[in-house]
């Protein structure tokens, strides 16, 4: 439950700019392509500080680590309520202060790049492989419940907090970056590993580490990255994640705009209807995670429960094609649903697939790879879409894309990775 709060709050930080855009454009306009480098912004941070973030768990361990990244997002966060103009001249052709909302999302995205790696090692370190797609569907539920939270508290901030005389939208980046800031009391009194937690018995204690440990070995030195890469199903998560990723940043950081746009909806009534489908993707969560599980308790290896979800999860994607030739707008959002769902549960498995294969002294370094391979893909698709909206092209091109993306990664997945099992690394010669 710790783990999963810390998700809803990095996935409702992630949801303040898209939900306060139009606000802020009344204050310092700007067009599609400057949204998308926006977002191009927290997603390239976000990838590098995927795998840093990544690497800094493995040596500072879950418990320190996860507080220095949470802290700097907070703060980072909160930043994007102060960026203004303060009597500065324009920065290649943007003015201050979209520079400095441009700077602040960056920052966002170094920070919560650490988020999904924490994740990932917690489940490592308490859970075993049986039970490890059930806890991350549960963890990666908070995405949703921070994505449908976000445009209702983003709401009522908008409407009635107007402090100090600051434009109610600056008080929802700054309210979101305390939130962050207080979720780290919790986590610095609640969670230690299962070696230091001052609760467990000593045979507690023991039998979790034996549980938790069946992918790895009594190595402790960390793995070099090149001998991570030397993989190639390493590369196949990677690039899985690149492609399925792309189609989910597309929605999430567009679905607002693509609703009020399309079916030129008010603000209040794009939020009343906007929030349905990432419900829908916390419910994937939980589902495409408890059926691996499901089928693992049933006699089902490794390998075929895990791709036997993955499967199902990649079958609900593609209906995101009709939705060019919809006009009704509940049938537009049960198409999303079906797609948020879909990812979801994908995006649950995905995540689960290092802990299946890679030995828990590295776990968090691929973790991060992967990471950033999803913001790659993230970037190039929310830039074809900003250059494709500003260019006055409509959503058709960009939905055809992602709508087939999930297919095409759970392909790569099958044909380079024959068989979901632990990897095998050389073992370091003592000096």
């Amino acid at each position: 439950m710790l783990v999963c709060v810390a998700i809803t709050l990095s996935y409702f930080d992630r949801q303040t700019l898209p939900w306060t855009l139009s606000k802020i454009q009344q204050d310092y306009p700007f067009s599609d392509q400057v949204k998308a480098l926006f977002d191009s912004a927290f997603l390239l941070a976000y990838g590098v500080m995927y795998i840093g973030g990544g690497r800094l768990l493995d040596r500072l361990g879950t418990r320190r680590g996860f507080l220095i990244v949470i802290v700097f997002w907070s703060l980072a966060s909160a930043s994007q309520g102060l960026a203004g103009n303060y009597g500065r001249p324009a920065v290649f052709g943007l003015e201050f202060a979209l520079v400095m909302l441009l700077a602040s999302r960056c920052l966002l995205g170094m920070g919560e790049g650490g988020g999904f790696p924490a994740a990932t090692r917690v489940v490592t370190e308490w859970f075993p492989v049986r039970e490890r797609s059930m806890a991350m569907g549960i963890i990666n539920a908070g995405t949703a419940l921070g994505a449908v939270t976000a445009p209702w508290l983003i709401l009522v901030v908008l409407n009635h907090v107007d402090w100090f005389g600051l434009a109610p939208w600056r008080w929802v980046f700054i309210l979101s970056g305390v939130a962050g800031l207080a979720w780290t009391l919790w986590w610095v009194r609640d969670y230690h590993t299962p070696e230091t937690h001052p609760r467990l018995g000593d045979a507690e204690r023991a039998m979790i580490l034996a549980s938790s440990a069946a992918v790895d070995d009594h190595e402790t030195q960390s793995i070099p990255v090149s001998q991570l890469l030397a993989h190639p199903e390493v590369w196949a998560i990677i690039g899985a994640k690149f492609l399925s990723d792309a189609g989910w940043y597309f929605y999430m950081f567009w679905l607002p705009k693509f609703l009020i746009e399309t079916f030129q909806l008010k603000f209040n009534a794009a939020t009343s209807v906007g929030w349905i489908p990432y419900a829908a993707s916390g419910v994937g969560c939980l589902v495409g995670g408890g059926l691996s599980s499901w089928l693992l308790r049933n006699g089902f290896s490794v390998n075929r429960s895990r791709k036997l979800a993955l499967g199902i999860s990649a079958a609900f994607m593609p209906w995101v094609l009709f939705v060019p030739v919809v006009d009704s707008m509940a049938l537009v959002i049960f198409i999303f649903s079906l797609a948020f769902f879909g990812q979801q549960s994908w995006s649950t498995l995905v995540m689960i697939l290092p802990t299946d294969m890679i030995p828990r002294r590295a776990v968090g370094t691929v973790a991060g790879l992967v990471g950033f391979g999803g913001a790659m893909g993230g970037i190039v698709l929310g830039q074809i879409a900003g250059w494709l909206r500003d260019h006055n092209f409509s959503y058709t091109p960009v939905l055809l894309i992602a709508g087939s993306l999930h297919v095409l990664a759970f392909i790569l997945i099958c044909i380079v990775v024959p068989r979901i099992q632990p990897l095998t690394f050389p073992r370091r010669q003592p000096k």
